[in-house]
């Protein structure tokens, strides 16, 4: 049987709301979520970079808010959430690809066309990398690297660069924004809108770059996806031709 404190604790978590989760659990909550957002595949949905930066930002002490954190235990926490996740989500892919391709989500699809985009764009590394910084990307990618056999060594290195980059860094731009300026945990909800807006920004981009490759696509030089080229079908008449041979009534006209 629960506790009263933890039956108060279920009951306030918020999983969707990094000042819930920080607040119920603190730098344990940046290790959970992380690890839960990139290594499962249900976890696409959890807050990572508004997480990373508002537990930065209450590791200040120029706040005036009630939930104080340690800068290196939340950077530890948030590293070993990144990395252990990721690497988790690599050996769960290495057991096929029908988890991404054959899920009804539709915001695992994108982010499976997306993360396959950027492995094939960018190669190994640098789309280990940058998916660290793209919402349900970062969710997707771990799997997908798995499912497609990329060597483990290779896989290793580039998401342990981009996740002490990503988790480390976040944290770091929170933690410097708060101690410079005063007060910040008072507009805390509209800077957590604005990085919800910013992460969702490659997205948005990616979507348009697709749309626009698809209308290239259809809209060829013949607009019916012809390559604009007349071509002489057997047993049609030749381009500029009708079939007909007026001469013989041009003679006779002649000879009236």
């Amino acid at each position: 049987m629960l506790s009263q404190g933890a039956a108060h604790l279920v009951t306030a978590l918020n999983p969707l709301s990094s000042t819930s989760l920080l607040a119920s659990l603190g730098a344990l909550g940046v290790f959970l979520a992380l690890f839960a957002e990139t290594g499962l595949l249900i976890g696409f949905f959890l807050p990572g970079d508004s997480l990373l930066f508002t537990a930065g930002l209450l590791c200040t002490t120029t706040g005036s808010h009630s939930v104080h954190l340690s800068l290196p235990v939340v950077i530890l926490a948030a590293i070993g959430g990144a990395l252990l996740g990721a690497q988790t989500g690599y050996y769960i892919g290495r057991g096929g690809r029908p988890l991404l391709g054959h899920t009804s989500n539709r915001f695992l699809r994108e982010g499976t066309e997306r993360a396959g985009h950027l492995l094939e764009r960018y190669g190994y590394g640098k789309a280990i990398v940058l998916a660290r910084f793209i919402p349900v990307v970062r969710t997707v990618l771990n799997p997908m690297c798995g499912a497609l056999d990329v060597p483990v060594r290779t896989f290793t290195l580039w998401q342990v660069v981009g996740g002490v980059i990503w988790a480390a860094g976040v944290t770091l731009a929170g933690y410097g924004l708060g101690s410079t300026i005063p007060s910040i945990d008072t507009y805390l909800l509209p800077i957590i809108a604005v990085i919800v807006i910013v992460s969702l920004i490659p997205i948005g981009l990616e979507l348009l770059r697709a749309r626009r490759a698809g209308r290239d696509q259809d809209g060829g030089p013949g607009g019916d996806g012809s390559d604009g080229h007349i071509s002489n079908t057997p047993g049609s008449p030749p381009a500029g031709q009708t079939g007909r041979d007026d001469r013989p009534h041009a003679d006779a006209d002649q000879a009236e």
